[in-house]
């Protein structure tokens, strides 16, 4: 299936975080970057990663050659219930969790630079495809990537999220900017280390994107003295992959839901790891920390929580009723039992999961507020009498209604409708309303209009966002986006000669005066320039060209690899690998 089908087939909500690849826009030296990265991890990884992940890289479109295609990802993926799409960088993190919701895979679209081979400040490429995708094959991988996400998709966030989400996207942003200043990255990481103080007491998605965070990308699996990589943060990096196999510079701990409660940091390598017994084992682990999650608790403790979360979260009453808003009062009995819940500003009404007809946030733009529990002389839930019962007890259409309910809670008005759905009342509206608390307070007045009553004796989930997000979307895409690339005249020659290279390499067809040219070019206009310096090496040995051309290349080589520590120890290790696969 093609992308653009992907896209028209998702809610409507997620359509706009999507683009389709532009396959064009890859220049040749970050299609050399991808061929030098993916064989170097290839050799590095072929006896720390899981089995799975070689397995992986082969039935999942994903060649060591070029950057992948997703239309051809997709030709694979399919045949496993999964897909993927491209987005541009990092997206909000509950969008990125119902993308997993829907065993969806959502890469970034941009390659990182040669300038960022060991560490690349954004999501790119090659991190989401070759990190995460070979590991969708093992069902239990993708069952607990698609529950982590279904979980995580409704997780309680906050405000202080948000602010530290907006602050890594800008952050990213900035540093992938080829023409960034010191101050602008300076101020950018000032602007997250901030947003992170703030953020001291964490809400239920930041800590549970910790545990995202010690398994589908800084993972370990097997035993504390036997275990193999599947993290795609592991998988993907030149550097963590082989640093993290240190057992005295990198602890390894067993995984438990205590997980959870280490914090990590992104902009350095990790002082510790989580070994999982196995890929089934990550989902125990994920059903021990969402035991405690308002979406499986609910009650009077959820409800607090949302309210200190500040953000759009939604009800569920035990009739079916969703209530979307963000949540400002509470109101309990002696038992902390629930007797009345508030909203304030733009709340939803909803059903399974759709809006209930008029009664979208235009229409309640002041919020909303019901009660919640027992009516007095009433043994069930409103929602479960018929309308001839309801008729016996003296609530009627048309009728002056008051009902008084256990907590003290008095509603009194002119019913005017009941919603009914599967055989259930959810909602009761009234003209003339009054609704008083326990102490006598005035919950509702007459004069702010008609009064619509959910129905439920309890709360029975308190879930992050709103019921019916295509109607009542909360994120849309930043503002922000990752900055497009230009190449100058002298550029767009040096890719060409990429090209020729790459060519060479597929068709078996070496000239040898065209390497000493393509040397001299390089040498001339470009002398940093060891990628391409490491290919033609590369090429000549693995050809074996006649002459000495290896040996007239090497020396070119290690002097543009000598202008950073870094560059060296790339070239070095390209060396070492192509030295070893000659041997073998």
């Amino acid at each position: 299936m093609k992308q653009q089908d992907i896209i028209a087939r998702l809610p409507s909500h997620l359509r706009c975080f999507v683009l389709v690849q532009d396959y064009s826009a890859y220049t040749p030296r970050d299609h050399a970057v991808w061929r030098f990265l993916m064989h170097q991890l290839q050799h590095q990884l072929a006896e720390s990663a899981h089995p799975v992940y070689l397995e992986g890289i082969e039935k999942t479109g994903i060649s060591l050659e070029h950057i992948p295609s997703i239309n051809e990802m997709n030709e694979c993926l399919g045949q496993i219930g999964w897909q993927a799409l491209c987005v541009d960088g990092f997206i909000p993190p509950a969008i990125f969790m119902e993308f997993q919701s829907l065993r969806t895979l959502v890469i970034a679209s941009n390659m990182r630079t040669i300038d960022q081979i060991f560490y690349t400040p954004a999501p790119d490429i090659l991190h989401e495809s070759a990190g995460h995708a070979p590991f969708l094959i093992d069902v239990d991988y993708a069952e607990f990537l698609q529950k982590i996400g279904e979980i995580g998709m409704k997780a309680l966030s906050s405000k202080k999220d948000e602010t530290t989400y907006e602050a890594i996207r800008h952050l990213s942003i900035i540093k992938e900017k080829l023409n960034a200043t010191k101050d602008e990255v300076s101020a950018a990481e000032s602007e997250l280390e901030k947003a992170i103080e703030d953020n001291v007491e964490l809400s239920e998605a930041a800590l549970l994107t910790r545990l995202h965070w010690w398994t589908v990308e800084y993972g370990l699996v097997g035993d504390l003295d036997d275990y193999k990589i599947f993290g795609a943060g592991l998988l993907s990096s030149l550097g963590e992959s082989n640093h993290c196999l240190d057992d005295v510079r990198v602890q390894k701990k067993l995984l438990t839901v205590d997980a959870i409660n280490q914090a990590y940091d992104i902009t350095t390598e990790q002082p510790q790891l989580f070994v999982t017994h196995s890929c089934r084992h990550l989902s125990q682990v994920l059903e021990d920390a969402a035991k405690g999650m308002a979406q499986r608790v609910g009650g009077a403790t959820s409800v607090r929580t949302a309210i200190k979360s500040e953000v759009v979260s939604t009800l569920v009453y035990n009739s079916g009723i969703e209530v979307s808003g963000v949540v400002t009062n509470l109101v309990t009995d002696s038992m902390d039992n629930i007797s009345y819940v508030q909203t304030s500003g733009r709340t939803q009404l909803a059903w399974q999961g759709q809006q209930i007809p008029g009664h979208g946030t235009e229409y309640h733009s002041a919020g909303f507020g019901s009660p919640v529990g027992h009516v007095n002389e009433f043994s069930r839930c409103l929602s479960e009498y018929s309308i001839d019962e309801l008729r016996f007890a003296g609530i009627q259409i048309g009728k002056h209604t008051i009902l008084e309910y256990v907590s003290g809670i008095i509603v009194e008005g002119d019913l005017i409708s009941i919603d009914r759905r599967d055989q259930k009342n959810i909602l009761f509206s009234f003209d003339n309303c009054k609704v008083t608390g326990p102490q006598h307070e005035l919950l509702f007045d007459p004069e702010w209009g008609q009064y619509d009553m959910a129905t439920g004796t309890e709360i029975v989930s308190v879930y992050g966002g709103s019921a019916d997000p295509s109607t009542y979307p909360l994120h849309s895409p930043p503002a922000e986006k990752t900055s497009a690339r230009s190449w100058s005249d002298s550029e767009q020659q040096l890719f060409q000669s990429y090209s020729d290279v790459r060519e060479m390499r597929q068709d078996h067809s070496i000239d040898p005066v065209a390497i000493d040219a393509l040397v001299a070019n390089v040498t001339r206009h470009h002398p940093e320039e060891w990628l391409l310096l490491f290919e033609l090496y590369e090429l000549v040995i693995r050809e074996k060209v006649a002459g000495n051309k290896a040996k007239s290349i090497f020396p070119i080589l290690l002097h543009a690899a000598a202008k950073n520590a870094e560059t060296d120890q790339l070239v070095h290790m390209g060396i070492e690998r192509i030295s070893s696969s000659q041997q073998g």
